[in-house]
């Protein structure tokens, strides 16, 4: 990355006018989506955004234009999404489009979803059977399959798992296809997701090798499919056995190849900057509390990890403990070292927190959610959303009550 693509967490933290707040570098995200550029350029790799790491819709936006579209997984991501398309859609390298994919696909939502959606990947049989007449010839066809071939040993991430409610087990759909041959002609393709956070593309060379033995010629006449995400890159260097993986698929195959990273795009780009506001000692152990809380980044509660810090230094004197201004006991961030000992009115910025932070943060103990900035292309800190108390009240305080039926007794 060129040194001008890299935030300055010094003078960010000198810039913001106000903590908690959470900033997204624009230069980052532009810069994973030209590296998957090239991959895209390489062999026609077609590049969705998957919306849910992080829907800021100015974020969608800056995505756009170097995308080949979006991945949503209910409704209102969709509703969002299409939004975004229909404003901006014009100035991307070619026609956009909208792939959805849910356990959570509603009777009473079905019918707007295939209005808006142009790819619906179905995530059982029972739900394809169900509500896919509703979508045909609204929307292309798919399914979501479960290779059952597992890489990871945290079953907390892993779609492969056993019993697992993510997609149509692979040899359920290759057994349905056997006894009915007319099954393949309403699918047009067929999506799967098993990584999460992977650097290599062994897995997905793996995957893909298994579902093609499986299904045979079933993949015949698909127009499509859906590699998911779950993979992490950095560099061009790491995206080469993507992009060989991807060239040899088509090569044996006429079919589009989509790939919809969420983390790998927004990941590295965000930053939560906080202050400390209490400092004290407790059975020899330096804490510092924070105007921010594992609220605010619930995943470092939710999978009880320590988030990276910038200011953390191995080498460093002195330890301290950070934690959050909420009353959960739990509200800890982890234990750090320092070159000096902190004080109140210190700021401590958390990186890479870009993905699966804000969209998950919530207002426990009634504090706000953390404002939203962007550091443009140029290294301009931009206010780009602020909240306060009457959006707490306003998620707190009742509609006008209504009686959702009559249950009185005479």
């Amino acid at each position: 990355m060129n040194r001008n693509r890299i935030l300055d967490i010094e003078r960010l933290k000198h810039l913001l006018p106000e903590t908690p707040a959470f900033v997204y570098d624009e230069a980052r995200i532009i810069h994973a989506l030209d590296l998957l550029g090239r991959v895209r350029e390489a062999c026609g790799l077609r590049i969705l955004y998957s919306v849910k790491a992080f829907p800021f819709a100015s974020a969608l936006r800056l995505i756009l234009p170097r995308a080949d579209g979006f991945s949503v997984s209910s409704l209102f991501e969709a509703r969002l999404a299409s939004e975004v398309l229909e404003l901006g859609g014009h100035h991307s390298l070619q026609k956009s489009s909208l792939h959805i994919t849910t356990p959570g696909l509603k009777a009473s939502e079905i019918d707007e979803i295939a209005n808006r959606c142009d790819f619906v990947s179905f995530n059982s049989f029972e739900q394809f059977q169900r509500l896919g007449p509703r979508v045909a010839e609204r929307a292309s066809i798919g399914l979501r399959i479960n290779p059952r071939l597992s890489f990871l040993d945290d079953g907390r991430y892993d779609p492969c798992r056993p019993y697992s409610k993510l997609g149509v087990p692979l040899d359920k759909l290759a057994d349905a296809q056997d006894r009915d041959s007319s099954l393949k002609r309403p699918i047009d393709g067929l999506h799967f997701h098993t990584l999460f956070e992977s650097r290599s593309f062994g897995p997905l060379k793996a995957t893909l090798d298994r579902i093609e033995s499986v299904l045979d010629g079933f993949m015949d006449s698909l127009k499509w499919i859906n590699l998911g995400g779950g993979y992490l890159f950095e560099s061009a260097d790491d995206l080469e056995e993507l992009a060989d993986v991807v060239g040899a698929l088509k090569q044996r195959r006429d079919i589009e190849v989509y790939f919809e990273p969420g983390k790998a795009i927004v990941g590295q780009s965000g930053y939560l900057v906080a202050s400390v506001i209490d400092r004290f000692e407790r059975n020899g152990k330096a804490i510092a509390v924070l105007d921010t809380g594992v609220n605010h980044l619930p995943e470092v509660f939710e999978y009880q990890k320590s988030p990276l810090l910038a200011e953390h230094q191995l080498e460093g004197s002195f330890d301290c403990m950070l934690v959050g201004s909420t009353c959960l006991a739990g509200d800890v961030f982890g234990e750090y070292r320092f070159a000096e000992p902190l004080s109140v009115g210190d700021r401590v910025v958390f990186p890479n927190v870009g993905a699966y932070s804000l969209i998950k943060a919530n207002r426990f103990n009634g504090y706000d959610l953390p404002p939203i900035f962007a550091s443009d292309r140029q290294g301009r800190i931009k206010a780009m959303k602020h909240f306060g108390y009457e959006d707490y009240r306003k998620q707190w305080t009742a509609s006008q009550p209504s009686l959702a039926a009559d249950h009185s007794c005479d």
